[in-house]
């Protein structure tokens, strides 16, 4: 007799991530393919954002949560044809964007509160484009194979920087070919 273990929220999550980031790395899915199927994965969990991170599991979820919203929404406001037609939902589309981030910077903010700034690392990273060179930043959480946050908020870079944290250094992102690949 066999035991079936239910598999968590969570468990489901992580695995669906996996194979998606799998699938990208085989290059089987495009950028935009990833982070229209990242999307689309997140709004069939119908889960929404934790208030509060208890774990490192509702931390991630919350920074892949919003930084989906952004990404998707992003590739959103480059429609042309809806742009022509719908000029204000492009602006509306383009503030949401910006409220996606600065959620996202807040679960990472919470994230490392949580973890206590302890065991990780963070660095510029080389960047192809002008407008994220010597902004765009990378926080390497050590404990936790294979994650990797970005960001450029000012705020969370002084934080890091206050906790120690921070590496004045530019580096090759550990995710370069996802990171500097248009979309």
């Amino acid at each position: 007799m066999s035991v079936q273990i239910k598999k968590t929220t969570f468990d489901r999550f992580f695995e669906e991530r996996e194979s998606l980031i799998y699938k990208f790395t085989k290059g089987d899915i495009s950028k935009k393919e990833f982070v229209e199927e990242h999307y689309f994965f997140i709004a069939r969990m119908n889960l929404k954002p934790f208030q509060r991170i208890d774990s490192f599991e509702k931390g991630i979820y919350n920074y892949q949560y919003y930084n989906a919203l952004a990404k998707y929404n992003k590739l959103r406001s480059k429609d042309k044809k809806l742009a022509e037609k719908h000029p204000e939902l492009i602006k509306e589309i383009n503030n949401n964007i910006k409220a996606y981030y600065r959620n996202k910077d807040d679960s990472i903010i919470k994230l490392l509160r949580f973890l206590k700034y302890e065991n990780m690392e963070a660095y510029f990273i080389k960047a192809k484009s002008d407008f994220l060179d010597n902004k765009l930043f990378e926080i390497v959480l050590n404990d936790y194979e294979g994650v990797i946050l970005h960001s450029i908020s000012r705020r969370l870079l002084d934080e890091l920087k206050s906790e120690g944290v921070f590496q004045e250094i530019r580096k090759k992102s550990k995710i370069d070919e996802y990171v500097n690949k248009r979309y």
